[in-house]
């Protein structure tokens, strides 16, 4: 029976043999297994001594006496050593077991069976080493036989199962996961199993009996052979991998929540708008965060409440009335449009007040929460609070952050998630934070941005001149456009001043820079240029003294620049590095660009110097507008080169443009183009100067916003010939009567009969002081336009100076006497000496009224 075991049986791994010997004590039966253990066929063995056959030679005496007993009947169980054979000559070691036989005449033999000690050691030590892997192993071993039912399981299996290792045998998967699970692994079992291809790292989700958390397993199948390759069943390895699946889950969270801030850095901020800006937060929360999510702003801060930031949401703190005003300016949702009832939910939940409405508030109304609502809570103590979810809603998570910029509350954001999503954890609620944290430092940057803007936008405006200005002998149109609500308020103006002799000054610069502090310097500049226009210079000489001011105004302290500091003890100013950085901050502020013309109607004649500034544009009637060839010196503030004069001789009906870059310069077409389609645009000088402009305005297209425009037109008009009254006198007292009697003359006239006595008596004055001061050639010149001027020249540098006359003095009060009788009078110098000037009003009807006592008294 031995000899027809199946191959693979347990004889061949513990190497079982067996032989008779007969009662000659010779081998009489040899078996196939005997063969193979000693090396020796049948018909080597058969007959044959089996002490000399098979036992050393000193062995061979007790081993005879051994075989002797057996004949004689006594079993005998012993470990015999033989050699081995094909070993050269090394010793194995066998278990004999020797049971006496007879034969049918009644003659003693006997059977032996032979086991190969060493086999059995080897089997004795691979069956430790199989029980301690399976049974001490941290890691759970199941194996499975052909039928997929558990045929061994060892005891950390058991511990996470539950009950005895033995207490698994015959269970099937079903029995440990649910059905989707279960039937998976059936499938791979029967894969693993037909076509012995091993299987790892499948991973399986399930929960521990008497336990509902989930658990995470992964499990390696490998088919498992006999020794003739005959599958006898599957082996399965499970680890439990739940806290590598939960680091795996905090780990993607955690990327995700890097590449969802990563985002926020890049989509918020992008905008000075705090609508945009709430809704650039939004469109990165929504929805790679929440699934529904919603800002509101304080109302004080939508409106540009100028109190202080923290009494936006004070009201809520000092009463139990509710939060202050909000607005919501921004909602977004990644779920379906069918999901009304659970926006409401969380807006009850949230417990906002709306004009009695249960919903959510609208986009763009004003609403409050309850004082003690979550919202409310979390606006007042600026933390985030968990609004409870609603059960007849699909909400069940939703997180109410307060907006926090430079511990500043300035609104309130709500992420919500659906039910299906995960609720928001610990991670989440950082992220929340930092979320509204970014979103709210670029609210305030708005804010702070908005402010700035509109209070350099009214100063700006109150620097302009209000409306159209008048001017004599120019009909006088402006334009003035600022960027828009995305750039900074810019240093461009205009200006248009009246100087002596019915002359007009026509100013247009541009401040290099942008902001409250191009504004502010635009304003210093402007003032510094009335200021030195009313000095009466020339225009070369206006611009160059506006540069030193503006030199002035780019060094830090507004003083002169230097090249350092002095050394020597005392306080010690900043370094020189720091001194020199202010400065270069400072002076690209300060540096500016400016076109100033004078222009006299007289003449017809204007004065233009350029200090780095676009060139003037002049339509003369029926001729193509032509760039006015003004050298363009350097930028005031630079400094160091002079600049030059250029006089132009203007035709009645011309019309002469100043402008800033904004009008001509854009990102979409260069200064050459620009400034050709300018001149293109001033194709029908005739028409209104006010339909001039907005001519020029739309077709230029200067809705861009990228600058401020400024924009001056003027079309000349000189005075009338019969306007203007021009004598020249002889150096003698005779003069004097002459002057007012050509004074009387030409106001009869022009019918200022009211005006004879008072011009008369100041031209007298002059024409005295001409004589007794003055030298050369005396000049008379009367203007009448909007008011009266009266000129006297002469070839004299002395300025006149008006002075207190002392009570024994028979002279020194005719200045006094002009100042107190004109409208305004004052002297400038000329090519050739000085003009001295008076100005009257031309007469509206009513009296004149009289010098009072105490005027007539203070020349004494």
């Amino acid at each position: 029976m031995w000899q027809s075991s199946p191959p693979g049986s347990i004889y061949d791994y513990i190497r079982v043999a067996s032989f008779s010997i007969g009662p000659d004590g010779l081998i009489e039966q040899w078996s196939r297994r005997a063969a193979g253990l000693f090396g020796m066929a049948s018909h080597e063995a058969v007959g044959k001594d089996p002490v000399k056959a098979f036992m050393p030679d000193e062995l061979r005496p007790g081993a005879r006496r051994r075989v002797g007993e057996i004949l004689d009947g006594k079993e005998w169980t012993g470990l015999v050593p033989f050699r081995m054979p094909g070993e050269n000559g090394l010793r194995g070691l066998a278990e004999i077991y020797v049971m006496p036989s007879e034969t049918e005449s009644g003659e003693r033999g006997a059977l032996c069976i032979v086991v190969d000690v060493r086999a059995l050691r080897r089997i004795e030590t691979d069956l430790a080493a199989s029980q301690a892997i399976f049974g001490q192993s941290p890691f759970g071993f199941v194996l499975f036989g052909t039928d997929f039912a558990v045929v061994r399981a060892n005891q950390r299996f058991a511990t996470v199962f539950g009950g005895e290792a033995e207490d698994h045998r015959g269970r099937t998967v079903h029995d440990y996961l649910a059905r989707p699970e279960a039937d998976r692994l059936s499938l791979t079992l029967k894969h693993v199993l037909k076509t012995g291809d091993a299987v790892t790292d499948l991973e399986l989700v399930g929960t521990a009996p008497g336990s509902s958390d989930r658990r995470h397993w992964s499990m390696n199948l490998y088919r498992v052979h006999s020794g003739s390759g005959r599958p006898v069943g599957i082996a399965g390895l499970a680890t439990d991998v739940t806290q590598r699946h939960i680091a795996a889950r905090e780990a993607a969270s955690a990327r995700r929540n890097l590449a969802l801030l990563n985002e926020a850095s890049a989509r918020i901020g992008n905008s000075l708008d705090l609508e945009t800006t709430a809704r650039e937060l939004l469109d990165v929360a929504v929805p790679g965060f929440c699934d529904l999510a919603s800002v509101d702003l304080y109302q004080g801060l939508l409106t540009g409440e100028e109190a202080s930031p923290g009494s936006w949401g004070r009201h809520h703190q000092e009463s139990g009335s509710g939060s202050a005003e909000l607005r919501r300016v921004a909602q977004a949702s990644a779920v379906s449009d069918a999901v009304p009832g659970a926006l409401r939910g969380a807006a009850r939940s949230g417990g906002t007040e709306t004009d009695g409405d249960t919903g959510p508030p609208a986009l763009g109304s004003v609403h409050r929460y309850p004082f003690h609502s979550p919202c409310a809570v979390a606006l007042r103590t600026s933390r985030v609070a968990d609004v409870p979810g609603d059960e007849r809603g699909l909400i069940h998570s939703t997180l109410a952050v307060p907006m926090m910029a430079h511990d500043i509350v300035v609104g309130l954001v709500q992420f919500s998630r659906t039910k299906g999503s995960e609720p928001f954890g610990e991670r989440d609620r950082a992220l929340a934070t930092e979320l509204a944290a970014r979103a709210a430092v670029c609210i305030d940057n708005a804010r702070l941005y908005r402010r700035e803007h509109e209070r350099a936008l009214i100063l700006q405006r109150s620097l302009l001149p209000p409306g159209d200005p008048e001017a004599a002998g120019l009909d006088i149109a402006c334009r003035y456009l600022p960027g828009n609500t995305a750039t900074e308020v810019g240093g461009d103006w205009f200006d248009v001043i009246e100087l002596p002799g019915h002359r007009t000054a026509l100013v247009v610069g541009d401040v290099m820079g942008r902001g409250l502090r191009a504004a502010v310097a635009m304003g210093e500049l402007r003032t510094a240029v009335r200021t030195l226009a009313l000095l009466d210079l020339e225009p070369a000489e206006v611009l160059s003294a506006l540069d030193e001011v503006a030199r002035g105004l780019g060094t830090p302290g507004g003083g002169e620049r230097s090249n350092g500091f002095g050394g020597g003890g005392g306080a010690q100013w900043p370094s020189r590095a720091a001194h020199k950085s202010r400065e270069a901050d400072l002076s690209e502020v300060y540096l500016a660009t400016c076109v100033y013309a004078v222009y006299d109607p007289v003449t017809r004649r204007c004065t233009f110097a350029n200090a780095g500034h676009l060139p003037p544009v002049v339509v003369e009637p029926g001729e193509a507008a032509l760039l006015l060839d003004v050298p363009p010196g350097m930028p005031l503030g630079v400094g160091g080169e002079p600049f030059e004069e250029v006089e132009v001789e203007l035709k009645e009906g011309a019309l002469l443009a100043l402008y800033t870059d904004g009008l001509v310069e854009s990102r979409d077409h260069p200064l050459d183009e620009g400034l050709e389609a300018f001149r293109q645009a001033l194709t029908a000088p005739g028409e209104p100067l006010e339909d001039v402009c907005d001519h020029v305005l739309t077709t230029l297209d200067t809705r861009h916003g990228e600058d401020d425009i400024a924009l001056l037109m003027a079309r000349i008009q000189g005075l009338p010939v019969d306007a203007v009254g021009d004598w020249r006198l002889p150096r003698e007292l005779r003069s004097v009567g002459r002057a007012r009697e050509l004074a009387r003359i030409q106001l009869t006239a022009w019918g200022l009969d009211d005006l004879v006595d008072t011009t008369e008596l100041l031209v007298s004055e002059l024409v005295t002081n001409a004589l007794r001061y003055g030298e050369g050639e005396i000049r008379l010149r009367l203007l009448r336009d909007r008011t009266l001027v009266c000129e006297v020249w002469d070839a004299g540098l002395v300025q006149p100076r008006r002075r207190r006359a002392r009570d024994t003095d028979e002279g020194g009060r005719g200045l006094q006497l002009v100042g107190l009788l004109s409208a305004a009078w004052g002297s400038r110098r000329t090519p050739r000496g000085k003009t001295v000037w008076f100005e009257l009003a031309l007469p509206d009807g009513e009296p004149a009224p009289e010098l009072s006592v105490e005027q007539l008294l203070s020349m004494y």
